[in-house]
């Protein structure tokens, strides 16, 4: 055998194994990923980012919704029970309040007043025969209202802005936030989960 047959076959043979060695390798790299197929799941929204984009929905759907300022915030109540509320509820409210005002509407702080009945476990509650009083007495022009419905797995929130004079929905959202302990825990107030 020449010198140049045996570097050629020497060569052939050095070209395999690091074809071979590449193809392992290759293989043991897909082996490693077959396990971990999921994607890394981005984090899911919370209360106040659902409720600011809900409050930019409502504005832009009906962009004069901040000429009817000042508004007045209800406290969020269950759709099953009108007079019940939670901590929920009441935190609901008062987000979705901050983000309608940081869309450009007047929002009336009722809590400084003394002129309306706040009860301490419920909050400030309005029923649809209360808005009309309630909002001459505050001057204002629309309310927050909401409702919140607890599912097996899901809370499912709907918001809306009424006019105060005659209760006509100027703006509504909707959203639903996955019911984990923390909302539990914020649903406990009204008796349970």
């Amino acid at each position: 055998m020449s010198l140049q047959s045996l570097f050629v076959s020497s060569s052939a043979r050095v070209f395999r194994l690091g074809a071979f060695a590449t193809l392992c390798l290759a293989m043991l790299a897909g082996c490693s990923t077959l396990g971990n197929n999921a994607q890394p799941q981005e984090p899911k929204p919370d209360l106040s980012e659902l409720a600011h984009q809900a409050a930019q929905q409502m504005v832009a759907n009906n962009p004069d919704l901040t000429r009817y300022s000042p508004m007045i915030a209800a406290t969020f109540v269950s759709i099953d029970n009108l007079t019940q509320s939670s901590t929920f509820g009441r935190i609901s409210s008062e987000i979705m309040a901050s983000a309608l005002a940081q869309q450009g509407m007047q929002v009336r702080e009722v809590k400084m007043r003394d002129s309306m009945f706040i009860e301490e476990s419920v909050g400030e509650l309005i029923l649809s025969r209360q808005v009309q009083r309630l909002s001459s007495q505050h001057n204002a022009r629309s309310i927050l209202m909401g409702t919140y419905a607890q599912g097996q797995d899901a809370l499912y929130v709907s918001a809306r802005v009424v006019r105060a004079g005659d209760a006509m929905v100027l703006g509504s959202a909707d959203f639903q936030l996955p019911l984990d302990n923390n909302m539990r825990s914020l649903l406990e107030a009204q008796g349970g989960w």
